[in-house]
């Protein structure tokens, strides 16, 4: 169990790493499309350097009056 504990880790160290270089953490304000991609980089992980970009794209409804 330390094992496998130890490997998610490292996996999402290196995500967080990738994010770090891409500047994901930076900029103007979050909004859910930059949440959302920074999610999903830091998931990915290793395969952030095996060529994977992910990109998330997404849409909030407006409120209704």
């Amino acid at each position: 169990m330390k094992l496998g504990s130890a490997l998610v880790l490292v996996w999402l160290l290196i995500g967080v790493l990738a994010a770090g270089q891409r500047d994901y953490f930076s900029g103007d304000a979050a909004n859910c499309a930059k949440v959302g991609t920074i999610a999903a980089t830091i998931v990915a992980g290793p395969l952030n350097y095996l060529g994977v970009n992910p990109k998330v794209k997404c849409k909030l409804p407006k409120p209704s009056t």
